[in-house]
């Protein structure tokens, strides 16, 4: 293999991928990306069994078609020392591949790129194509509400369902739920499920950025995402996702509208003083306003009133604060809307109006 390239049509790849190169591993192969260069082209690829990242750019030359793996991190992090200007040339020789640009020589260690463990390309079943802005729209909207590490293994990755016209994401931890709807164009088809693990999703939203089209094709087992020159490809995780309808409260008694800004920096500003670990906040609802408390072991308290419009029945609810937070962020309207129902129920925070994205804190005891 023998090509040479500006830097930066080498460094451009190498910086899509590596998000996915694991910095500790089982397996010494996963350290390293995989370089493929043939037809003018030079396609790098990076995986971590689950996730797998191929960005294919324009060479100027490649003299000799081929490839190899090489340290990835090593690789980026000598691209990005390179001064601009003079091209770069990459050689294989042996089981060395010497980088050069102007008076720079780098000698890197290789693994043959045989045992570097490629996805398989399966049969995709449903395939659609949609905007980058309307998928990165949805993901920001619900990704901060699933799970880390949770037990319950299907919580740890984003809910995608297609039909009736559709894209629905649904993320959930156990203690507060995010649901976001985006149109499909053409999508008539029955409901279908799958749920993409939580590395996919922050790497998938790292990847839109631009304006072009995306091509989402599903699987059993996969799900793989095509825009421009980078392909994303992600195992599935293989599990039921809980039944959500039966979480979002139909019944809501109280309505309460508020500024979302007011509200939001009242509750950042009595977090302050609410119980680092467990991060409690007690909301009392009174006609035309809500008082916040806050206290922590140190018999230290914050309190905060702000004005909303809101003539329901007196009632006293406890809340983890971030959790109110995060969906007041997610939220794109400057007044929000809480619907109630008792002090032991939900709330469902969402814009006024707003048929397409909604919240779900659950109450927590203080």
């Amino acid at each position: 293999m023998k090509f040479s390239t500006s830097r930066e049509s080498l460094l451009k790849p190498l910086q899509v991928v590596i998000g996915v190169v694991e910095r500790r591993q089982t397996m010494p192969v996963l350290a390293n990306v995989l370089l493929v260069a043939k037809d003018g082209e030079l396609t790098v690829t990076a995986t971590d069994l689950e996730v797998e990242l191929s960005s294919t750019n324009p060479i100027d030359t490649v003299t000799a078609p081929g490839d190899i793996t090489v340290p990835g991190r090593k690789l980026l992090d000598i691209c990005r020392a390179l001064e601009d200007g003079p091209d770069v040339k990459v050689s294989l020789k042996g089981d060395r591949v010497t980088v050069q640009s102007g008076r720079s020589r780098f000698v890197l260690s290789t693994l043959p790129a045989a045992e570097f463990p490629l996805i398989e390309d399966a049969a995709m079943d449903r395939e659609f194509t949609m905007s980058q802005a309307s998928l990165s729209h949805l993901l920001d909207r619900t990704h901060f509400s699933m799970a880390q590490q949770d037990v319950r293994y299907y919580l740890n990755g984003l809910l995608l369902e297609t039909g009736g016209g559709k894209l629905r994401a649904v993320a959930t931890d156990g203690h507060r739920l995010a649901l976001s709807d985006t149109p499909l164009d053409g999508d008539g088809s029955a409901k279908n499920q799958v749920i993409v693990p939580r590395k996919g999703v922050l790497e998938l939203q790292r990847l839109l950025e631009g304006d072009d089209e995306v091509q989402i094709a599903l699987s059993d087992n996969h799900i793989r995402v095509v825009v421009g020159g980078i392909r994303f490809t992600s195992k599935l995780i293989d599990g039921r996702f809980p039944d959500y309808d039966r979480v979002i409260p139909d019944n809501e008694a109280y309505v309460l509208k508020a500024d979302r800004d007011l509200l939001r920096h009242a509750l950042q500003r009595a977090a302050i003083l609410s119980n680092e670990k467990y991060r409690g906040v007690r909301l009392e609802f009174m006609a035309g306003k809500i008082k916040i408390q806050a206290n922590n072991p140190d018999q230290e308290e914050a309190e905060e009133e702000v004005e909303v419009d809101y003539d329901g029945m007196d009632m006293e609810i406890g809340f983890n604060v971030n959790y109110l937070v995060d969906a007041l962020n997610a939220v794109e309207n400057s007044e929000v809307e809480l619907g109630l129902v008792d002090p032991g129920s939900s709330c469902v925070v969402r814009a006024p109006g707003d048929k397409d994205s909604l919240y779900v804190v659950m109450p927590m005891r203080l």
